[in-house]
């Protein structure tokens, strides 16, 4: 967890769990995978890597932190955190039981703003009637390309104060794209040594549709080497358009 991120969406993570595994395309590059690597290797063993046989890619073993669920409670300050950056709340492993945990430290900090990000949105959606849904709680998913639009519908679904789509790394067009009951949009290209191109019709389609739907778009990224390698233009312009959704005083 950092009190501060160079995530330009939010200011602090908070991790009360760790690992996950690969579930579609846009998880090739993990950049939490590679971190959990280079922190094994100083000997912080609670991000072993140690991948799971029974998934179709590589992965690291996830593990709750039950000790970290008093985290937000000590920052008195209002921040926008982002929930599990190094992993994926709604995976299969995680018990709904811990799940509700969270929720409820959420619920209990109301001077923050927590933005909870999963590629697992149909067991969000599944388990949504289980949860408490306080205003200042985000709830957003993945939708790297076409492929994954059916997690939008599984979103949908979901009585958060806030549902967004994180179509980062964008692999591809998102030709159809429905933003009904969506309140925000975050695109970006893939960085690292790996990165996979994004196309400028790409981003600037997703863009379109926001901006035809009235829906709060923002451009993090072109991506390449390093995440700043490409800058944040977007045809003459920056897009830094957030919700118009605060946590509650």
């Amino acid at each position: 967890m950092a009190d501060g991120s160079t995530i330009e969406w939010t200011e602090a993570t908070w991790n009360p769990t760790t690992g996950c595994d690969r579930i579609s395309p846009g998880c090739d590059n993990c950049y939490a995978l590679k971190l959990s690597k280079r922190l094994k290797a100083m000997g912080q063993r609670k991000y072993q890597s140690d991948g799971d046989p029974r998934t179709s890619g590589p992965g690291f073993g996830l593990t709750i932190h039950e000790d970290s669920l008093n985290i937000p409670r000590r920052w008195k300050a209002p921040r926008t955190i982002f929930v599990n950056s190094m992993s994926d709340l709604f995976h299969a492993k995680v018990p709904i039981s811990f799940v509700q945990q969270v929720f409820e430290t959420m619920e209990e900090c109301p001077q923050h703003t927590f933005q909870v990000l999963t590629k697992r949105a149909r067991r969000l959606r599944r388990l949504s009637s289980k949860l408490t849904w306080p205003p200042n709680v985000w709830i957003g998913t993945s939708v790297e390309d076409q492929n994954q639009l059916d997690r939008v519908d599984d979103l949908r679904h979901v009585p958060a104060a806030v549902r967004f789509l994180s179509c980062e790394p964008l692999l591809g067009p998102l030709d159809g794209l429905d933003l009904d009951g969506i309140d925000w949009v975050i695109a970006g290209g893939e960085s690292g040594p790996a990165s996979r191109p994004v196309d400028l019709r790409w981003v600037t389609g997703i863009r379109d549709t926001c901006v035809q739907s009235e829906v709060p778009f923002f451009f993090k990224q072109w991506g390449g080497r390093t995440p700043k390698a490409g800058g944040r233009d977007l045809e003459g312009r920056t897009w830094d358009d957030m919700p118009k959704v605060t946590a509650a005083s």
